[in-house]
């Protein structure tokens, strides 16, 4: 398959849906929804949403059905984004090669923009017509997977840890904790919202879940070596940030050697967990090689 062609098309069809479900940027308060606009549309890679489409399509489902649940993870990602940014967090200039959200907007607003963004992403999950003829049973759970994987025992419990682990030597179990649960656990509900989306019965569930775990770790272990020898014009942003804080990444702990074989053992255990699905899940294959191989 085309990888590029098929992330090309999925990147739109994300698009597209994302622009209908947002408030358009002269609804009032207009300033509040150009901040959000702005972030929204930055140009990211729509990772997390893609992986909710082939998830789904690897369960049997038309990509379409879980579109809602792509959506709403598009949006609190970007809210996690707007919020790590801030002076108070990781204190960032620049994201996607662009000024971040504080910069062109203040502080205040950030803070508001992230805010309604992780709002907008439930209010998007509960609409009636959300979840098409799913039925009400795995609707429940895609919401409460996603709710659960954003949260204190999710992404924003590993945002925290890693804060408090700056400057500090930390050991492997700390450094799996943060980083399976500050970029993993959106990246696992990705895989699990788009199969339940998909009708994903218990087995291709949990072949498909053991992908996400896989492919969430690996992400940010290429993201921890990305950070040590990527370039800074493709990343769109500064490169050695994460050395100059003193936070705590697997090149850091391991050396930048043996984080690239940890890299690749995860992206292994991600394909190996797809055996089952077939044909189907071609495209999350192509992704796993994609989040390791990737210069961005």
């Amino acid at each position: 398959m085309d990888l590029k062609q098929y992330l090309k098309e999925r990147q739109a069809m994300v698009d597209r849906a994302l622009e209908s479900y947002l408030p358009a940027a002269d609804v009032m308060p207009a300033t509040l929804h150009k901040a959000m606009r702005y972030s929204v549309f930055a140009g990211g890679k729509r990772v997390r949403p893609v992986l909710v489409l082939a998830a789904c399509e690897a369960a049997g489902g038309e990509p379409q059905r879980a579109l809602p649940a792509a959506c709403a993870l598009e949006m609190i990602h970007t809210y996690s984004l707007i919020h790590d940014d801030l002076p108070a967090m990781d204190d960032d200039d620049f994201r996607r090669g662009r000024p971040t959200n504080h910069k062109v907007f203040g502080e205040a607003v950030a803070v508001l923009a992230g805010d309604a963004l992780l709002t907008e992403a439930f209010v998007l999950l509960s609409r009636p017509d959300a979840h098409g003829d799913l039925s009400a049973e795995a609707s429940r759970r895609i919401i409460h997977i996603i709710g659960r994987c954003a949260g204190s025992l999710g992404m924003v419990g590993g945002q925290t840890v890693d804060m408090e682990s700056e400057g500090k030597q930390v050991d492997l179990p700390t450094l799996e904790y943060i980083h399976t649960h500050k970029t993993g656990a959106l990246i696992l509900a990705a895989i699990q919202a788009g199969a339940l989306a998909g009708g994903a019965d218990e087995a291709a569930f949990g072949a498909l879940s053991r992908y996400g775990e896989a492919a969430g770790l690996a992400f940010q272990v290429a993201d921890d070596i990305l950070d040590v020898v990527g370039n800074q014009e493709e990343l769109g942003k500064d490169v050695g940030s994460d050395q100059a804080r003193g936070k705590a990444t697997y090149p850091a702990l391991l050396g930048l050697a043996e984080a690239r074989v940890r890299a690749s053992e995860l992206r292994d255990l991600a394909l190996d967990a797809l055996e089952p699905l077939g044909e189907k899940a071609e495209p999350l294959r192509r992704i796993a090689d994609y989040i390791i191989d990737r210069s961005s």
